[in-house]
């Protein structure tokens, strides 16, 4: 039975390889071929856990949009028979709306890790550029999915964060207007956001994702040491060209992603199964009512993962101000490549200066997430944001002097951790 198989396997992938030559290379050179340095740690799981969750919202969004319709009238009370009335539509809803944070779970600790390890330096810099546009492409998905259910904080939520564009002089009412096609969040937003959420961004970011993994298999994985394997000698069990420190991709990496895969899997079904709304940090409970232009919420705040960038918005008094600012945040992220000018990549040889920096910084970033989410009320908590919002920007803006200036250990010329 196994000959038969094997023969059987064989005999396709000869049909498919003389009708389609170039298939198999490719598949070489991305997986069995592609050598990946053999010191990596959990920190690597996340960008394949970002794949899987990726996969998993194309999937379940493709059956939602089978039943959902954007329309005011019928948007609310089609969610509403997808919960009720499909078979297992409340399974497949609840998989997307915790898919969506799950995939900026993921999606913020492969940026971290990125920033630990200097993951962004040369020779990776469109690397780090291309995953920066997926961030921002992710950001705007998340957002026109988030209006799709039309339930009091989709509506609101839209008119508070499109309004922002009215801040712009001259431009900004026309803006505004054009990106709601009304007045007000209508039946025209719902159609475009629609459109745009369920066609054009998934294709933009599926062709980001092609292009950010092609890029980085151009230049080579990064490791926790920051040590450039290619650079190294060359000979392995594998062959006697390849880097002395990698392994091959497939099937090394990818049977140690299952592990990840399982942990993930494990997580999302504990929230899917047991507690979908997480505190209504995942579904704001003001969502599971009825959208009325007529009564508004008594706080109105967006979903955990814009959180720290909404707090920005919101401790800055003047209105154009603070959308320059929440916008600047984003924005200056893509100048990292440029402005880290430390001599080395990884932080596990940089001082102590840039460790605490780090650190710091991601304290920030939480705690912006913590007062975003909050009712804003607190006269206490829009001091500290301000000083937050200070020190997020503080830390871009001065990194080519602490980086330059900081103390570097000596980098070993090949990967630790593993002989």
């Amino acid at each position: 039975m196994a000959n038969i198989f094997t023969r059987t396997a064989t005999g396709v992938m000869d049909w498919v390889n003389a009708r389609a030559p170039g298939m198999m290379p490719a598949y070489r050179k991305h997986m069995t071929e592609y050598y990946a340095p053999k010191n990596f740690n959990f920190m690597y799981y996340f960008g394949s856990l970002a794949l899987l969750v990726l996969v998993n919202q194309l999937v379940t969004g493709i059956f939602l949009t089978m039943h959902y319709k954007p329309s005011a009238a019928e948007a609310f009370s089609s969610v509403e028979y997808i919960m009720r009335d499909v078979e297992w539509g409340w399974l497949i809803r609840y998989m997307h709306s915790t898919g969506a944070s799950l995939f900026f779970i993921v999606v913020y600790l492969h940026m971290f890790r990125g920033l630990m390890y200097g993951s962004y330096q040369k020779p990776r810099e469109l690397v780090w550029i291309l995953g920066m546009l997926i961030y921002l492409v992710l950001m705007a998905e998340a957002f026109l999915g988030y209006v799709l259910p039309w339930g009091q904080m989709s509506f609101w939520g839209a008119k508070v964060i499109i309004s922002l564009f009215g801040a712009f002089p001259v431009i900004g009412n026309g803006l505004t207007e054009w990106i709601m096609g009304d007045y007000l969040p209508s039946d025209a937003t719902l159609n475009r956001f629609f459109a745009l959420h369920v066609i054009a961004l998934p294709l933009v970011l599926l062709l980001l994702v092609v292009l950010h993994l092609g890029a980085l298999h151009e230049v080579g994985s990064n490791n926790p040491d920051g040590v450039e394997i290619k650079k190294g000698p060359k000979g392995n069990r594998w062959s006697k060209t390849a880097p002395t420190d990698g392994i091959p991709f497939h099937p090394y990496y990818t049977v140690k992603d299952i592990v990840g895969v399982g942990f993930l899997l494990m997580l999302a079904a504990f929230v899917i199964f047991f507690a979908p709304e997480f505190g209504g940090w995942f579904l704001e409970h003001d969502n599971f009512v009825e959208a009325n232009p007529l009564v508004t919420p008594e706080h109105i705040k967006p979903v955990w993962y814009y959180t720290p960038y909404y707090a920005m918005l919101r401790v800055v008094p003047d209105k154009l101000a603070g959308v320059l600012v929440m916008f600047g945040a984003i924005a200056i992220l893509f100048l990292v490549p440029w402005l880290d000018r430390a001599k080395v990549k990884s932080y596990r040889y940089r001082g102590l200066l840039s460790k605490v920096l780090l650190g710091l910084f991601a304290l920030s970033f939480v705690w912006l997430g913590k007062i975003g989410a909050g009712p804003g009320t607190d006269p206490t908590e829009t001091i500290v944001g301000r000083f937050l919002t200070f020190y997020y920007f503080a830390f871009f803006i001065t990194m080519p002097l602490w980086t330059k200036l900081d103390r570097t250990k000596p980098v070993p010329e090949r990967v630790t951790t593993h002989d």
